[in-house]
């Protein structure tokens, strides 16, 4: 099969790649790149473990072919972090106890942060249909909302502009 050379922006980092056309985004992104935050668990859309930022919307990547990302900007659960000060997501997660095995955590954060994007001031009840589509085994998202919360109100204090502010859904 022939090689498709694809140039994407990921965590502010550009990468060219020669890969084949049938590969998924999760698989470049763990295999080729070795950013494996971006976990892989159902391979169908139904657990939103996979779930990146491209172009500002939360994307399951393990339905998306890497060559569908070639020219886009992507963000991963590694892109967070910035400057050694962590994203007010990641702190509310820490500070909520919102996390247990963690599998789901980089993905629940990213579509967290899309949705802040297009929502700053959200009810507990908006926040919960956004996180509708991850799943986790573990805490019962009675935290998690917490932590969503808390990331609001931080980002709403310090006036800082989420990622994908003003972007489309998820």
């Amino acid at each position: 099969m022939s090689k498709q050379h694809i140039r994407v922006t990921i965590n502010g980092t550009v990468y060219e790649d020669d890969i084949e056309p049938r590969t998924l985004l999760v698989h470049w992104i763990r295999d080729g790149l070795h950013l494996t935050g971006t976990h892989i668990g159902c391979d169908t859309t139904s657990c939103g473990a996979c779930t990146v930022i491209v172009d500002g919307k939360a994307t399951k990547s393990c339905t998306m072919l890497a060559v569908q990302a070639d020219g886009r900007e992507v963000m991963t659960v590694e892109g967070l972090e910035q400057g050694g000060k962590l994203h007010p997501i990641q702190e509310g997660f820490h500070e909520m106890h919102a996390l247990q095995c963690g599998y789901c955590t980089p993905g629940m954060m990213l579509t967290s942060i899309a949705f802040l994007g297009r929502n700053p001031h959200p009810s507990e009840q908006e926040i919960r249909v956004a996180i509708s589509g991850n799943l986790c085994r573990c805490t019962g998202y009675v935290n998690i909302v917490k932590a969503v919360q808390y990331a609001a109100e931080k980002m709403a204090s310090s006036e800082q502009v989420p990622v994908g502010a003003g972007q489309g859904g998820e």
